[in-house]
């Protein structure tokens, strides 16, 4: 079965949410999802969709200015460890840039050490800890840059 990468719809909200559920112990609520896409001046949503409809997964950014926040990336768990992620975070930072964001950041569990690898493989650099960003568990969070010139694919 094929997988693609498209910009999100409103209408994605349900299959977005539903990716939260499945990925994270305090997922955002489906208002919030349904309010960041439908402000397409501001955000910016890619989702990872099987072929039958169903989202795998997504990625979202808030744009300010020069720069991009990552707000999410999330997979459903069956969907992990075989490229995707990677997929849809280098198409979402490659459609920032060519927004013209020239920095991304996001904030990333501490101890997440997989995650912390991957980033720094994208260029992102540890600016600071956020201490206690993070509940259920509780625990600090990285703040991360990558500068657009410190992105391996920038053309």
């Amino acid at each position: 079965m094929s997988i693609i990468v498209r910009k999100a719809r409103l209408e994605d909200g349900a299959g977005i949410y539903a990716v939260e559920e499945d990925a994270f112990s305090v997922p955002w609520s489906l208002d919030s999802i349904k309010r960041d896409l439908a402000d397409e001046e501001r955000t910016m949503y890619y989702v990872l969709e099987r072929e039958d409809g169903l989202i795998a997964g997504y990625a979202g950014l808030w744009k300010v200015l020069d720069e991009g926040q990552i707000t999410n990336i999330a997979l459903r768990k069956i969907f992990r460890r075989q490229g995707y992620g990677e997929l849809l975070v280098r198409v979402l930072m490659e459609a920032a840039w060519e927004a013209g964001c020239t920095d991304i950041f996001l904030e990333v569990r501490v101890s997440n050490q997989a995650a912390l690898q991957f980033y720094r493989k994208l260029g992102y650099e540890v600016l600071s800890v956020r201490k206690n960003y993070y509940s259920n568990p509780a625990e600090d969070a990285f703040i991360m840059d990558c500068k657009k010139r410190s992105y391996p694919w920038v053309r």
